[in-house]
């Protein structure tokens, strides 16, 4: 019967995904964004067009982001998209990691380029060069600079829009210190600050955490992360990235300085970064078979008003009673819009702005209008309210916090229910066939986390370390690591990863 009322659905409005979250994920994914106007699919593989509802999204991102690391003497800069060949191969640990996915220009219009040229994937080494010439003593540190530009990877295996595609968007912020101690410091804040970006904008449970000597950054000293986690396809995802990257590229490209006593130095450096991927998180963790579900604080549209105008009713008061009701919202600071259009029913829009994720929906029709009330309906979970027109703004301000706390509650206890805790091999399998995140204790050797790859390797794809969280749980004395029985060091999350 559930499947007959879904077609009369879909026939009625013309809207409505043909698949279901927990049944076909992917296509469920690619539907979603494609339906709930994100992304249109581009001519290029791995490609996409980021279209204003997804746009918008990076954008309040963006200013919270930039407004941050402005408190934090950081400045924006842009460097250049194309990179000389001599340079990139220069730090060959760090190109290494890159190189398969490094997009080559060996043609101007018809004639070879002489020297080919890539195309940046990360710009450690576009800006470390011109780093060298503008420090020089003491006084030159901390250079502190960010950029916000796109990068290209070439990947072939599985595009998926925002997770995973051959150009994005991203800021990569680059720092050089007089001392390890600073750029210690500053790893830590700027990983605070993707935390605050998954969780209080996005609604997203996060764990901070240090990835392991494998998974680290190519070239780095130590990387730190956020991990999300997906509980429906039960793989973990890399969130966001902040790097100490040591005195390794100082080396490389001589970024040396003088002290106040003459003495010779080398800068120590960060770089960080988070990308449009955060966008694909969020629709994968609260999405659902209505299509998208947006958590207030980022979506451009907070409040959608609908006219539902009755045959006989009084149709221009209920368009007026829509704009007055925007105008007050909007003044309010509230992100506001009507739906005006006339042809399509009051049924169409709700499906039409549910699929958009819209966070709370406002209708007006004749009863509204003689009783000065709205009804009040949220995406989130489609609970309904009646509330007067005298007190609009204060009902629809907490009605939106409550959303955005409940989706954050939700996302976290579903996150949470998937986190399991393996001390031995035995366990460890189990609970990765279950397609969870799991909590082992480790002796933290690159051997044995090579092993648990090979190991684990199948259709599903190898499990690996996803971070040892900074949140460590008491480890007692004795205890063995889960893979090798070595004595354990420490306790690391693991799983399967997009």
């Amino acid at each position: 019967m559930a499947g007959g009322k879904k077609k009369e659905v879909k026939k009625e409005t013309g809207l409505g995904l043909s698949f279901k979250k927990e049944e076909n994920f992917g296509e469920w994914y690619s539907e979603v964004v494609v339906n709930g106007e994100m992304i249109e699919y581009y001519d290029i593989s791995g490609c996409y067009i980021l279209r204003p509802w997804a746009m918008s999204i990076w954008e309040i991102m963006q200013v919270f982001f930039d407004a941050e690391i402005k408190k934090m003497k950081i400045k924006n800069c842009y460097f250049p998209l194309f990179v000389s060949s001599s340079v990139l191969e220069k730090e060959k640990d760090h190109i290494e990691g890159f190189a398969p996915e490094v997009a080559w220009v060996t043609k101007s219009g018809k004639s070879d380029l002489e020297v080919p040229i890539a195309i940046r994937p990360t710009s450690e080494t576009v800006m470390y060069p011109y780093f060298s010439k503008w420090i020089r003593g003491h006084r030159d540190l901390p250079l502190k600079l960010n950029q916000w530009c796109n990068v290209v990877r070439w990947e072939f295996s599985n595009p998926t829009p925002f997770i995973r595609s051959r150009e994005f968007l991203w800021q990569e912020g680059h720092t050089a210190f007089a001392t390890k101690q600073e750029a210690d410091e500053e790893v830590l804040q700027i990983l605070e600050l993707y935390r605050r970006i998954y969780e209080e904008f996005l609604a997203n449970p996060v764990i901070k955490g240090k990835k392991s000597e494998m998974e680290k950054f190519a070239g780095g000293l130590y990387t730190t992360s956020v991990e999300a986690f997906i509980p429906n396809t039960g793989r973990g995802i890399q969130g966001a990235t902040s790097h100490c990257l040591g005195q390794n590229f100082a080396k490389m490209f001589e970024i040396n300085f003088e002290n106040e006593k003459g003495e010779k130095g080398m800068a120590w450096q960060n770089s960080w970064a988070y990308s449009t991927r955060t966008i694909g998180v969020m629709v994968m963790v609260h999405g659902d078979d209505k299509g998208l579900v947006l958590p207030p604080k980022v979506s451009s549209v907070q409040v959608i008003v609908v006219p539902v105008p009755f045959k006989d009713a009084n149709t221009q008061g209920i368009f007026d009673a829509c704009a007055a009701t925007v105008d007050t919202l909007c003044e309010a600071g509230i992100r506001a819009e009507a739906d005006y259009r006339e042809n399509y029913s009051p049924g169409w829009k709700y499906s039409h702005w549910e699929m958009k994720g819209v966070p709370l929906r406002i209708e007006i029709g004749p009863k509204d209008l003689a009783n000065n009330q709205v009804r009040a309906v949220r995406r989130d979970n489609a609970a309904k309210v009646d509330i007067s027109c005298d007190n609009l703004v204060e009902k629809v301000k907490d009605m939106l916090d409550d959303i955005q706390k409940s989706m954050f509650d939700a996302a976290k206890q579903k996150r949470d229910a998937c986190i399991q805790v393996a001390k031995t091999w035995d366990e460890f399998k189990e609970a990765l066939s279950q397609r969870k995140m799991i909590l082992a204790p480790w002796c933290d050797e690159e051997e044995v986390e090579k092993d648990v790859k090979d190991r684990t390797r199948g259709e599903m794809g190898a499990a690996k370390s996803l971070c040892s969280p900074f949140d460590q749980p008491e480890l007692p004395e004795g205890t063995t690591c889960f893979a090798s029985g070595k004595p354990a060091k420490k306790w690391t999350y693991w799983g399967r990863s997009y």
